[in-house]
Order: C-alpha cells, then sequence, then structure tokens
C-alpha cells in the first residue's frame, strides 16, 4: 500500500470486532471517517461477514467504500459478496497495484 501511494494514513486491526468497537465511534461522529475499508473474511473471534452485518447497520454520515479482499474462491462467497447492497466489489488477493489504484480513482469520486 505504501509503494502504491494509497493513502496517507490507514489503520489496522487484528480481528472483526476490534475493528468495529474502534469503527463505530468514528462513523457515529462524522469525524476523521475513513474513505475505504478493505475487509478481509477470514479473521478470528469476528469474520468479515459478521463485520460487515453489524457495520451496515451504523448510519455512516457519508458513503464509505467497502472492498472485500479475500483469499476465497468459492462462487458461494462472491455471490454472498453481491447481496449486500454497501458492498463495493470482491476482490481475490493477492492485491495488485493497479487494482489499490482503481479504488483509489473510485474513492476520488464519492
Amino acid at each position: 500500500m505504501e509503494m502504491a501511494e494509497f493513502c496517507n494514513n490507514f489503520l489496522v486491526f487484528q480481528n472483526g470486532e476490534e475493528a468495529l468497537t474502534n469503527l463505530k465511534p468514528i462513523v457515529l461522529s462524522g469525524e476523521s471517517v475513513p474513505d475505504v475499508i478493505l475487509l478481509d473474511l477470514n479473521m478470528p473471534i469476528m469474520d468479515g461477514w459478521e463485520f460487515l452485518d453489524n457495520f451496515i447497520k451504523l448510519e455512516a454520515k457519508r458513503k464509505i467504500l467497502i472492498y472485500i479482499v479475500s483469499s476465497s474462491i468459492d462462487p458461494a462467497d462472491i455471490i454472498k459478496a453481491k447481496s449486500y447492497k454497501g458492498l463495493n466489489n470482491f476482490i481475490v488477493k493477492p492485491i495488485t497495484r493497479e487494482v489499490l489504484s482503481e479504488i483509489m480513482r473510485d474513492a476520488v469520486k464519492h
């Protein structure tokens, strides 16, 4: 991400629960809301699906682009991802510099 100059500031969380706990007050306050969330499905404690189910219930003051970034190539995961209205895309790892550039272009549009 640094090599692609993806962003100036980013937060990293080890599991979905930690991410939700830390992002919830930020999103609800509307201050320093992230432009983009790169979400892994396979996380301990609370997986990506559980995080997404809880996160989309928050009433964000502005749109946050959410991309699932997963090693899963299971068609069921891709179909499930398409059922989430707030989700922008499903990206299969490894993520490339070109994909990061595409995400950055999307973020600038919003």
